[in-house]
């Protein structure tokens, strides 16, 4: 089971009403930290915990102050400063530095189950939203509210008639189609559900794209490649990746997937395949509506399956995130 909300909210509503349940969610960082505002975790009478809201080192501690939730059914604040020495943290050995503050709110069906039903309910969907929590004072009030939305809101604190709310933009998991079901695609498959991605297969060979060894893609389509431009627009397609190894699919793909709305698309092969696939297209790059990544990748050294697969998604990632894809430590000077 992944860190993904989605994830999350899965495990928790098939249970909801077996236990008690608190929702845990940093609401406010200092300094360096695992999480950042927006992270969160759910945490049940009966032991389970599904997510993370630091790197592992804080949770058998929320976990005490998630019980107390659970007996009072109010809210609560905690904070963990890794710059204090008398803090759980320091004392701890994390050595972070920063400060983290965490929301624990009682998800109680009084209270609404803090709407994450709605919430379980637009991601499923794929549909995105903002989710409002209030950080309350002493009296551990407990309000959350959501509201269905495309406009992106980003993520923070905010006042409104004197309380202070944290608002949370939610988002469906990125949806990755993958063109060409043959050996190599299947790591590219397997890595892409682990990060928690819903991940759409397309060949309309009977011998590729088998069931049998694409266990974790989420949907396998046989259809027409004209139907691709069709299906990319009404489930929200985010990122695909042409690798059927035929240039007549790769073609046509490429063709129909130009009046979808993209933030990624990237073709697998050398330089002189993509003007191959491109001529063949009758579209050239200026007249490309989303931007090539051809060839494919980040610059790993990747030799094997595995490896290519792990480099395509790395760019894939950081394209969707709009990241630089660059060494945080500089190490990588070339």
């Amino acid at each position: 089971m992944g860190n993904r909300f989605s994830q999350l909210l899965k495990e928790w509503y098939e249970k909801r009403d077996s236990c008690q349940w608190v929702l845990g969610t940093v609401y406010k960082t200092h300094g360096p930290c695992y999480r950042k505002a927006g992270a969160m975790m759910l945490f049940s009478s009966d032991g389970p915990q599904f997510g993370l809201l630091s790197g592992g080192c804080l949770e058998s501690d929320i976990q005490q102050h998630a019980k107390r939730v659970m007996q009072s059914g109010r809210s609560k604040t905690i904070c963990y400063d890794s710059t204090d020495e008398d803090d759980l943290s320091f004392q701890l050995g994390i050595g972070c530095g920063g400060v983290v503050h965490i929301l624990l709110q009682p998800v109680l069906k009084k209270y609404k189950y803090l709407c994450l039903t709605e919430i379980h309910q637009a991601l499923l969907e794929r549909r995105s939203g903002v989710f409002f929590q209030l950080v309350p004072d002493e009296n551990g009030e407990v309000k959350s509210r959501f509201l269905n939305t495309s406009h992106e809101e980003g993520t923070g604190l905010i006042e409104e008639d004197g309380e202070a709310w944290l608002k949370t933009e939610i988002k469906p998991d990125p949806h990755l189609l993958v063109i060409g079901g043959g050996h190599d695609a299947r790591p590219v498959v397997s890595i892409a559900h682990e990060l928690g991605w819903f991940v759409s297969l397309y060949d309309s060979r009977p011998a590729n794209a088998r069931r049998e060894y694409f266990m974790t893609a989420d949907k396998i389509l046989r259809t027409s490649t004209e139907e691709l431009s069709n299906y990319a627009q009404s489930h929200s397609v985010d990122a695909g990746i042409l690798m059927s190894h035929n240039i007549q699919i790769d073609m046509e793909a490429l063709r129909a997937l130009q009046s979808s709305p993209l933030k990624y698309l990237a073709l697998i092969g050398p330089i002189n395949r993509r003007k191959e696939v491109l001529d063949a297209a009758g579209l050239t790059d200026r007249s490309l509506q989303i931007p090539l990544a051809s060839p494919a990748g980040l610059d790993l050294g990747a030799e094997l399956p595995e490896t290519i697969a792990l480099s395509i998604l790395a760019e894939c990632h950081a394209s969707l995130k709009e990241k630089s894809a660059r060494s945080l430590s500089k190490i990588l000077t070339t």
